[in-house]
């Protein structure tokens, strides 16, 4: 891929107020039918979801979105459509070699191509649309320090026989507040909450974690709980960047706080089904 398609609305209300814009209806409507002419030319059946950000929960027909899912065009389009309008979820949209979808700013989405399916598309225009080509290829999505453990059947050994202390497992599937689910395991539950984890999300483990509330976590990341940590997936809450005051937290129930800077040191990444880690994430332990 070396031709990148950047697709903007005419608009400037519609840049400015995206879904807020009356001009926005019309932009999205063209940005719709523009994505399906280049994901036909591009010969994809399917896109590959990377990358995936998820700051509010996802709606009932997104809660299997995560990174390595694959999406057939007319879901990949309503992703595509939503960010540009600034909703999200946010992700790349991905068919290897031949195509690339990300969002861009002020409802612009980025289209990345190969210089054969640029040309049958040149001819491309639209009322509400603007189209600028370029030679572009994506940015490198590689990360600096990677997690290169895989949480394989050693791996989960490991942390069953941790788990006869307490034990916290978070799955970080997707980056964002949103993007995690914890559970609390036991020698006997470890390997069934080994089996709902998604292929390539993060597995960070902490042990005899400390979780009294204190003051000096307010200013970091950290996650709360409900009191008792009950065996299986755990309620919970993130908060990405601290709070200001503990009451904050405790006023809806939430009476346990861990630092996120304390399950750094012992993550892994989930295989996919051949038994290949193929989820990117960056070491925890690297800003702990």
């Amino acid at each position: 891929m070396s031709k990148e398609l950047i697709i903007s609305p005419r608009s400037e209300s519609a840049r400015e107020e995206l879904a807020d814009a009356a001009a926005w209806s019309p932009y999205a409507a063209e940005l719709r039918q523009v994505l399906a002419a280049v994901i036909e030319k591009s010969g994809a059946d399917f896109l590959e979801v990377g990358w995936l950000l998820v700051s509010e929960p996802l709606p009932e027909g997104q809660r299997g979105l995560r990174n390595g899912a694959v999406v057939r065009p007319p879901q990949a389009i309503g992703l595509a459509e939503a960010m540009a309008a600034g909703r999200g979820p946010y992700c790349q949209l991905t068919a290897s070699g031949r195509l690339q979808i990300e969002s861009g700013w002020d409802g612009a989405v980025h289209v990345y191509t190969t210089p054969a399916v640029a040309a049958d598309l040149a001819g491309l225009h639209g009322e509400g649309v603007t189209f600028r080509w370029r030679d572009a290829a994506p940015e490198p999505t590689e990360v600096s320090d990677p997690v290169d453990a895989v949480a394989d059947d050693g791996f989960w050994a490991k942390v069953a026989e941790a788990s006869e202390r307490l034990t916290l497992v978070c799955e970080r599937w997707a980056y964002g507040a949103h993007g995690c689910r914890w559970f609390r395991v036991t020698p006997e539950s470890t390997a069934e909450v080994a089996r709902l984890l998604w292929p390539r999300s993060l597995v960070c483990v902490a042990t005899e974690p400390e979780l009294n509330p204190r003051a000096e976590l307010l200013e970091d990341d950290f996650t709360a709980f409900v009191a008792p940590l009950l065996h299986g997936e755990l309620a919970h809450r993130n908060y990405p960047g601290g709070a200001d005051t503990l009451c904050e937290v405790t006023k809806d129930g939430f009476s346990l706080m861990l630092a996120d800077a304390a399950v750094g040191d012992w993550c892994a990444v989930v295989p996919d089904a051949d038994g290949v880690a193929r989820g990117q994430w960056e070491n925890p332990g690297t800003n702990s």
